[in-house]
């Protein structure tokens, strides 16, 4: 699985320290002068040296650059499927490979798009047509609360398309409902809030031999770290506690199927996390974790030390949560 671009990564020419009009001669310049900046070798910045080659080659080459600036250009590469923009996948792309797949039931990213869709129009202006709501162009210079949507359904997509591959063994539930959502109220700081925090979705719910998952997919455009047992980083607002959020809306669906969740994890794309799985404690007595995107299917089918689903019926478990499940 590849890591796709953000909706809410900056600019490549922002990342050069150039304007969009700089000549290819200064683009040249500016990109030779940040190689040297940022490169480990030299005591750069690792992340930034990687930002640098992005940048380069989303604008380094006449086509390119003709096709970033027209807002045209392919944003994400499946390793095992073609380029695409942000614009939703096509439902052939949902199935990675010839294998069985998990059975899976809702819409993933479908809540965050219709959102995003919504204030989108209110931005641009009511009767004002959109002939691609997805054009790189259009999404960048909207305000980041309209990016955070498009970003938030792209992550649960990218989710959706690893855990459909766990195989025939697993079952998952995409936007799950956990407390009655108001079909067109607007998320707070990107996330689909309530009071405390607690009403709202999850985003995957998956069940298999290794247990009761509940699953956000996430993207803040930026590095996530951890601090006593919850996220952290440049792009999540202080206010934000995503994990404990996560276990808020875990308590609320447990409630309402009479299940036990054994682990909560939060997805983020590859290149924002600097560890793969990075274990974060316990709440209510369900394993939490952040989770790189590329690891989540190993984990999934691996599953935690001493985690499991407690001798409890898998057929059991899945009738409850199927008959409990909503979609948002």
């Amino acid at each position: 699985m590849g890591v796709s671009e953000s909706p809410l990564a900056v600019s490549p020419y922002t990342v050069l320290g150039v304007r969009q009009d700089a000549s290819d001669a200064e683009l040249r310049r500016a990109y030779r002068r940040s190689l040297r900046q940022t490169h480990p070798d030299t005591g750069g910045n690792p992340e930034e040296f990687h930002r640098v080659q992005r940048a380069w080659e989303q604008i380094g080459t006449t086509q390119a650059r003709r096709e970033y600036d027209n807002g045209t250009q392919k944003v994400w590469n499946l390793d095992d499927g073609p380029a695409r923009t942000w614009a939703p996948p096509a439902p052939a792309a949902r199935a990675s490979s010839s294998r069985p797949q998990s059975r899976t039931h809702g819409h993933p990213g479908g809540w965050y798009r219709e959102q995003y869709l919504e204030l989108l129009h209110e931005w641009v202006g009511r009767g004002v047509a959109i002939p691609d709501p997805y054009n790189l162009k259009l999404v960048q210079s909207a305000p980041r609360e309209i990016q955070r949507l498009l970003a938030s359904a792209v992550a649960e997509e990218d989710s959706a398309i690893v855990l459909a591959g766990l195989g025939i063994g697993f079952t998952v539930w995409n936007d799950v409902r956990t407390d009655p959502v108001r079909r067109g109220a607007r998320p707070e700081n990107g996330l689909n809030a309530g009071p405390q925090g607690a009403a709202g979705k999850i985003d995957h719910i998956v069940l298999g031999p290794s247990g009761l998952w509940g699953i956000l997919s996430e993207d803040w455009g930026s590095t996530v770290g951890t601090r006593r047992g919850e996220l952290v980083g440049p792009g999540i607002h202080a206010d934000e506690r995503p994990m404990h959020q996560l276990a808020d809306r875990a308590r609320h669906f447990s409630r309402q199927a009479r299940v036990k969740f054994s682990a909560l994890a939060i997805v983020v794309p590859d290149d924002t996390s600097a560890e793969g799985v990075v274990t974060l404690g316990s709440i209510r007595g369900a394993q939490t974790l952040l989770v790189q995107r590329s690891r989540l299917a190993h984990l999934i089918r691996t599953g935690v030390p001493g985690v499991g689903v407690g001798g409890t019926d898998l057929f059991e478990v899945r009738s409850r949560v199927q008959a409990a499940v909503r979609f948002v």
